[in-house]
């Protein structure tokens, strides 16, 4: 899902009510890909690593929340990902959405673009205690759809993704699409780099 749109009105509209300065959508697009908290600090401070202070965070928080929940549901699929979708369930595929979006933005969003009906399994930020790159989600779907790690290929776009297919020791396919703070992933760190996610198709078979 394209969401950077969203989430950057959501981050604008947030800081605008701390009486601090917006934000250009690219910086704040390099700043996606490790989940909704860590958006909001490197936000506040504008690194990526950086600490807010406590009661900064506190306030911004639910703040962020109230405005991206108005208008998730606005951001599109990329290209070709609803023919792929389809194409990988009919060849008998079996499917599932793991993502560190909270729960209470996942589902609105993957029902509203109709991708919903694909997965099997959705596992959000929030489904467990740790979230990418920690290998639990994928573990977890795993456990819920009786799939062995060794039969697993997560397909994302960031090195926090390449990160937990390592931790799970599954294989990972990355798309070049999507958020990794402006930084390309190595052909050598995955087991292929595809151009959109039908191509997954190819390989597989």
């Amino acid at each position: 899902m394209h969401t950077a749109p969203e989430l950057s009105r959501a981050v604008n509209r947030m800081l605008a009510s701390l009486k601090k300065p917006a934000i250009d959508e690219n910086q704040i697009t390099a700043y996606i890909g490790e989940g909704a908290q860590i958006l909001i600090k490197r936000c506040l401070t504008g690194q990526l690593d950086g600490e807010p202070e406590v009661a900064e965070y506190e306030q911004a928080q639910p703040l962020f929340f109230e405005y991206y929940a108005q208008i998730v549901t606005e951001s599109k699929p990329y290209p070709q990902v609803v023919e792929s979708l389809q194409a990988l369930k009919e060849a008998g595929y079996r499917l599932a959405c793991v993502t560190n979006k909270p729960d209470r933005f996942t589902l609105p969003l993957l029902e509203s673009s109709n991708l919903l009906q694909y997965f099997e399994c959705v596992v959000s930020g929030d489904t467990l205690a740790k979230k990418k790159p920690a290998p639990d989600q994928i573990f977890y779907a795993c456990e819920k759809m009786g799939v062995a790690i060794d039969e697993v290929v997560l397909v994302g776009d960031s090195k926090t993704d390449v990160a937990a297919a390592k931790n799970a020791a599954c294989f990972i396919f990355t798309v070049p699409y999507g958020y990794n703070q402006n930084r390309e992933i190595s052909l050598s760190d995955v087991d292929a780099k595809i151009i959109h996610l039908g191509e997954a198709l190819d390989l597989l078979d």
